[in-house]
């Protein structure tokens, strides 16, 4: 944790509660995680800055595991996370920074579809469906004009090349909402129980930019990445039912309005149970929701003002905008801003 806190880059943030003078939030505080969250806290906290020059909050993208295992151990005063604590992991854990018996406010403030990016020379797009996806990543399917791939794509002119996959080699919620998928959707196709570590050998790079890279600098290569970091890359569209959808921001958000909030899950914490199966028409089912993660009730009062400050704004209108803006996601809906607003307002 003392090594987080050294590559930590602070910018002034916050925003004023309702009845609060403008500019009048001060101090510091801390939080770490998910690095698909990076473009998202960049912008957020550009927005605080003209708002409360004495505010301070330092985010740290070290990657989803290590912001939730840093915000446990009292390392930071909240987390970015691109997958919700468990009910399980809730029981069992205790977390430094809040009081005891507090609950925890899971926020999913930040959504995005992942794109299935990959390189061959002269093909921007293709159309995969989820079998033909899961048997590329376990290399079942090695080369790019595999029979099942061209029956994918009618017309397009496939190269006889060996299909490099790449996964992270981080602990990713990335990793977490990929497999996911492909255990929901792509059937006997994919073994694997739903994992934040990628459960087979072969090419890894750590984080968003590392895969992003190591795409970049290939070719015949394929990967999974938070689609705002997609770039000039080929992108793949995904069989939903009996068409092929390409991501999109509103996909996205339209596949978390059809989801529950998971069961056993307390006021604040908004963790929701995404339908990888979905077929309705234009959804995008490869979708990250990345949470901001605080406790309800803090140890220091400072970090608790602070926090649901800078929370507020994050699923503001302006904040989501922000977000949007700068790393294309999807800004939640207006019904799911106003039940976050409501958990927001418990932190304490």
């Amino acid at each position: 944790m003392a090594a987080a806190s050294t590559l930590l880059t602070s910018c002034a943030v916050n925003e004023p509660r309702p009845g609060d003078d403008v500019g009048g939030f001060e101090g510091i505080v801390v939080g770490a995680g998910s690095s698909a969250q990076q473009a998202a806290q960049e912008a957020w906290t550009v927005g605080f800055q003209n708002e409360n020059p004495r505010a301070t909050v330092e985010y740290d993208p070290t990657g989803s595991g290590a912001g939730r295992d840093i915000f446990i151990a009292g390392g930071s005063s909240f987390a970015g996370s691109d997958r919700a604590f468990t009910v399980e992991e809730l029981e069992s854990e205790s977390f430094a920074a809040c009081t005891e018996g507090s609950n925890i406010i899971e926020l999913p403030a930040y959504i995005s579809p992942i794109a299935i990016a990959f390189t061959l020379e002269g093909i921007d797009t293709l159309q995969l469906r989820p079998d033909t996806i899961a048997r590329i990543f376990t290399g079942e399917i090695t080369r790019w004009n595999d029979p099942a791939i061209v029956a994918d794509n009618p017309g397009v002119s496939l190269p006889d090349q060996v299909i490099t996959p790449i996964h992270r080699s981080d602990d990713s919620g990335v990793t977490e909402n990929f497999t996911e998928y492909l255990a929901a959707a792509a059937s006997e196709a994919w073994p694997y129980e739903p994992s934040g570590e990628w459960p087979l050998e072969g090419e890894a790079a750590q984080g968003t930019s590392g895969v992003v890279s190591a795409l970049t600098n290939s070719s015949g290569a394929i990967g999974y990445i938070d689609a705002s970091r997609a770039g000039d890359l080929g992108v793949v569209s995904v069989g939903v039912g009996g068409q092929f959808v390409p991501y999109s921001s509103e996909a996205a958000a339209a596949i978390i309005d059809a989801s529950p909030v998971g069961e056993h899950r307390t006021e604040g914490d908004l963790a929701v149970e995404i339908d990888r199966t979905s077929t309705a028409p234009g959804v995008y089912p490869i979708v990250l929701v990345s949470y901001l993660i605080a406790c309800d009730d803090y140890l220091d009062e400072s970090d608790a003002e602070l926090v649901r400050a800078y929370f507020a704004h994050a699923i503001s209108d302006e904040g989501q905008q922000q977000a949007a803006d700068a790393a294309g996601s999807a800004p939640i809906s207006p019904t799911l801003a106003e039940r976050a607003a409501s958990a927001v307002a418990l932190i304490d």
